[in-house]
């Protein structure tokens, strides 16, 4: 009887100790004592247990003995766990979209859903609290740090101003974006209205250095004429405005029709210009101006020291401006009225020899190599505009005697005058090709400006059938816009050399060019000039 109580009870005790063992091992395991990785979750401890000499047969740990896995429970109940894995509970600060746009809706009733779905995802800062560990956003304090995101609004990033050394200060606040956190690529800013480079003081302007830029593509068109002869409306036409614009609102003011009766000059010194295509206009006061000279004589205004007559005075000031726009300059055009005005030439020539020395260096890859056939010196474009042209001068016979004649005045000129700009090239006379001008001179002739449906423009036999009365009069050129439009393509498209033996930006063309009118002014060839003249 006791045979069966002793095995029941052995059993038991020996479970009993291989159960403390057990607990010993993983309490040494929680508290850090026993090394990483021996007893892990992956790896199975192997226990040998001493065979106790017990009764024939009976063999506790073999196969007679069959027993289902069962996990182990500790003594307080509680089920053991694998192994010490301490894992952090992920915070997420969102709401699904469908309690996201319910939450909206309570709150602010009239406010629209947004359109996707937005994660405010705020990063924990060293020193404050995170949020609480059941996910929970913490409700906003009335301490500035507390302060949240509105709903719908994207968050807030560090803005940051962007400044270029040669560039000038840095960009405004107004064009930063403060979303995207840089500065805004702006277009340059567009001139409504010409500026003064030189004004009626001949004194140099700064005001034009704002709207200039760090590059190099830019092209510069100067203009020298005699007075009324449609200077500044050549300049607006080609620089921003249209022949079916209002006189008044070119962006070179033309004289007005008080102006024209008393004999007047509207332009003094050099206007300034320059479009969004990088091109810059230079408007001049006319040349040899009778009315610069009354003003002189009539208001007694006092001379400069080194002139002794009027006369040479305002022969003197034409000369500078004319000797700083063919330094300046990749293209100058001479306007005239009437043909031809053999002071006029003498004239350009003067202004040619009086020129200040400028070395100019190989010219751009693009420009192609009728830059620097002159040798070191820079001479600029030269385009005769004949405006205000009659009919007659629209004759092949007559326009031919033209270009021979201005070819024969400027032979012996270092100005590029020819080969860069032609009528023959505009489809103007299809019946005459490029062999029937031997000598083709940078000449373009522009007709008298009329308004369509004005009573200038003639109809067609007005006795006639009613079909030919609706046509218009023979004029024996195209129309006056059409002109104006292949004159532009034209002089914007000439080479642009280079002006000095560096490569020029806008803002660098502006120092050189009141360098060079600085030069000008105290130039000993123009000095000495004036005391022969008097």
């Amino acid at each position: 009887r006791l045979y069966p109580l002793l095995r029941v009870t052995y059993r038991y005790s020996v479970l009993g100790v291989c159960f403390s063992i057990v607990d010993t091992v993983a309490a040494m395991s929680e508290s850090g004592h026993s090394q990483p990785g021996m007893y892990g979750p992956g790896r199975r401890r192997r226990r040998r247990r001493d065979r106790e000499p017990g009764l024939p047969g009976q063999n506790l740990s073999g196969p007679g003995r069959e027993r289902e896995y069962v996990p182990r429970e500790r003594r307080d109940g509680s089920e053991e766990t694998p192994g010490p894995l301490l894992q952090k509970t992920p915070i997420i600060l969102a709401k699904p979209p469908g309690e996201r746009s319910k939450s909206s809706q309570v709150s602010a009733p009239n406010a629209p859903p947004p359109e996707k779905p937005i994660v405010l995802i705020k990063v924990r800062e060293e020193g404050k609290p995170g949020p609480p560990a059941d996910g929970a956003v913490p409700p906003p304090g009335p301490g500035p740090g507390a302060k949240l995101e509105k709903e719908g609004q994207r968050p807030t990033q560090p803005v940051y101003q962007i400044q270029n050394r040669g560039m000038g200060s840095a960009a405004p606040i107004s064009s930063v974006d403060p979303v995207i956190g840089q500065t805004k690529l702006l277009p340059p800013e567009k001139m409504k209205h010409s500026i003064k480079l030189v004004d009626d003081q001949m004194s140099w302007c700064d005001s034009a250095m704002e709207y200039l830029r760090d590059q190099t593509d830019m092209l510069v068109v100067g203009v020298i004429g005699l007075q009324g002869c449609g200077k500044s409306s050549i300049m607006s036409l080609l620089s921003a405005n249209t022949p079916e614009e209002d006189p008044r609102s070119y962006v070179f003011r033309a004289q007005s029709q008080e102006i024209k009766e008393r004999g007047g000059n509207q332009s003094s010194g050099i206007d300034f210009f320059i479009t969004q295509e990088r091109v810059i206009f230079l408007d001049t006061q006319p040349i040899l101006s009778p009315s610069i000279l009354d003003h002189l004589i009539n208001n007694d205004r006092k001379l400069p020291p080194e002139y002794n007559l009027p006369h040479t005075y305002v022969e003197m000031q034409s000369l500078q401006i004319a000797a700083f726009l063919l330094t300046v300059c990749h293209v100058v055009i001479v306007v005239q009225d009437w043909f031809t005005d053999l002071s006029l030439c003498r004239f350009l020539q003067t202004a040619e020899m009086l020129k200040p020395s400028t070395p100019s260096a190989s010219s751009h890859e693009s420009s192609g190599s009728s830059c620097s056939d002159e040798g070191s010196e820079y001479y600029p474009h030269i385009v005769f505009l004949q405006n205000k042209a009659r009919r007659e001068e629209f004759c092949p016979r007559n326009l031919k005697k033209m270009h021979m004649m201005i070819d024969k005045l400027m032979m012996h000129s270092h100005l590029k005058y020819k080969g860069t700009l032609s009528m023959l090239d505009c489809n103007i006379f299809p019946g005459l090709g490029r062999a029937y001008l031997d000598t083709e001179v940078n000449l373009f002739l522009l007709p008298v400006l009329e308004n369509e449906g004005d009573d200038a423009l003639t109809r067609a036999g007005s006795s006639a059938a009613p079909l030919f009365s609706l046509l218009p009069g023979y004029r024996g050129h195209p129309s006056f816009s059409s002109l104006m439009t292949k004159l532009r393509s034209q002089v914007l498209a000439m080479s642009r050399c280079q002006l000095s033996h560096t490569i020029l930006t806008e803002k660098n063309w502006f120092h050189y060019a009141a360098r060079i009118w600085d030069g000008v002014k105290k130039s000993t060839a123009l000095l000495e000039y004036s005391r022969l003249l008097s």
